[in-house]
């Protein structure tokens, strides 16, 4: 592992001076799915660095939901976070000039999306999204995108309105509580997100289930994928727009270098292996945010 000083080399000392005097405490939103000491535990290195950097206190929130992260950015009282798609999507449609996407996650193969993927528990004998019919099916939370948003929509051009299609449509509450929900048989089915890369065996290379998999949540070997989504656009890192120009820099160019100076630390905030944090603007997010305004015009 490569020392403090190297992350810290990517940014000067007079653009850190320069923040500290502009701002008296950094705040750094986590999204549900995952229980908090674990999202604190992850993001803890992560947290140090950018405090060192800032020389300001630095603060990590973790909402029991996804808009507790969301209702933050917006009130300015959090200000930054890894969002997904969905979550970018309304904030964008309640207010364009909350937040900026900056950076996302690249994985090994070069790409920069995910999947959303439906497992069941494999002594259930479902192995498709088909043998599912008739069971209590698990989403994660309405502001996921891997866990409601775009399954919600493919599933239902599949097989047709979901209330009709399971017995019960639930939402666990997070990606988390879907794994332990499937495993304990609480739910038949459920959806949660991987990068789709590397063995199913460990999770994947990067997602949920490697998350999971890491903590001894789950026995992969106890599930089993019968459905996958279509290729997502990988969620953004977003940053307060009112935040000073020297503070947003010294923060994205901290967390552009993550990789290169601390592969560990880039671990956890990364969910898994990848490749690197990569720049995104919001272009790339024009399908999700379609998509999230049809649904909400829909209520």
């Amino acid at each position: 592992m490569k020392t403090l000083a190297l992350a810290l080399a990517a940014t000067t000392a007079l653009a850190s001076m320069a923040s500290a005097q502009e701002i008296t405490q950094f705040n750094i939103g986590i999204l549900g799915g995952e229980n908090a000491q674990d999202r604190l535990t992850n993001q803890e290195c992560y947290r140090a660095y950018i405090e060192t950097a800032l020389g300001v206190p630095v603060k990590v929130f973790t909402p029991a939901d996804y808009d507790g992260v969301i209702q933050g950015l917006l009130g300015g009282t959090l200000d930054m976070a890894w969002l997904g798609a969905s979550g970018y999507a309304k904030i964008h449609l309640t207010d364009t000039d909350a937040v900026s996407p900056v950076l996302t996650k690249q994985n090994l193969d070069g790409s920069t999306g995910y999947y959303s993927i439906g497992f069941a528990r494999a002594d259930s004998g479902i192995t498709t999204l088909e043998e599912a019919k008739g069971k209590v099916f698990a989403f994660a939370e309405p502001n996921s995108t891997s866990g409601y948003l775009v399954p919600g929509a493919e599933m239902q051009e599949t097989v047709g309105p979901l209330a009709d299609f399971f017995s019960e449509v639930k939402f666990s509450g997070g990606h988390e509580q879907s794994l332990v929900g499937v495993s304990n048989g609480d739910f038949d089915a459920a959806v949660t997100w991987a990068d789709g890369l590397g063995e199913w065996e460990d999770g994947f290379n990067s997602g949920a289930f490697r998350r999971a998999s890491d903590a001894g949540l789950v026995d992969m070997n106890d599930l089993v994928e019968i459905w996958r989504s279509k290729l997502i656009p990988e969620g953004p890192m977003v940053v307060r727009n009112a935040l000073p120009d020297a503070v947003k820099e010294t923060v994205i160019q901290l967390t552009a270098d993550l990789h290169e100076t601390d592969k560990d630390c880039a671990y956890g905030v990364a969910a898994g292996d990848a490749l690197d944090f990569v720049p995104i603007t919001h272009e790339a997010y024009l399908g999700i945010v379609a998509a999230r305004q049809l649904q909400e015009s829909a209520q």
